[in-house]
């Protein structure tokens, strides 16, 4: 059987002692990443749309370097947002900058009527697989 190892990143130990759950999750070649929002070290939501896009993917990122992952071995995407299609363009613009072909990762989106917190507007999740994106 494969073991299983939690990822903290620096600086997400707080939220991991505040909700009890791992930001990542590496099995074998494979890291799970829990979905990510658009707040800080300090649990505080960025107000603005586009920079909390930006800190999910930061935030991502955080867990992928902890791991010894990039953004090119994440094979699956899934995102959830409030205002569904609308925020399509501007997130797209966002995770762009992130995610980058020739590969891409698989990519499902949906539509939810709230988050966790007030004020959070979307949530990234990942999968990642060592070596995925060559």
């Amino acid at each position: 059987m494969t073991d299983r190892r939690m990822i903290v990143p620096p600086g997400m130990e707080a939220i991991v002692e505040r909700f009890h759950y791992a930001p990542g999750v590496l099995v074998g070649d494979t890291l799970y990443v829990s979905g990510q929002v658009g707040r800080d070290e300090s649990l505080a939501v960025i107000e603005d749309k586009e920079k909390q896009f930006e800190q999910c993917f930061l935030n991502v990122k955080k867990v992928l370097d902890a791991a010894g992952f990039a953004f090119a071995d994440v094979v699956e995407l899934e995102t959830w947002f409030l205002e569904f299609p609308g925020d399509l363009a501007l997130f797209m613009q966002v995770k762009d900058r992130f995610i980058q072909g020739p590969v891409y990762p698989t990519w499902t989106g949906f539509g939810v009527s709230s988050f966790s917190m007030p004020g959070i507007v979307c949530e990234v999740k990942v999968t990642a697989v060592r070596g995925g994106g060559r």
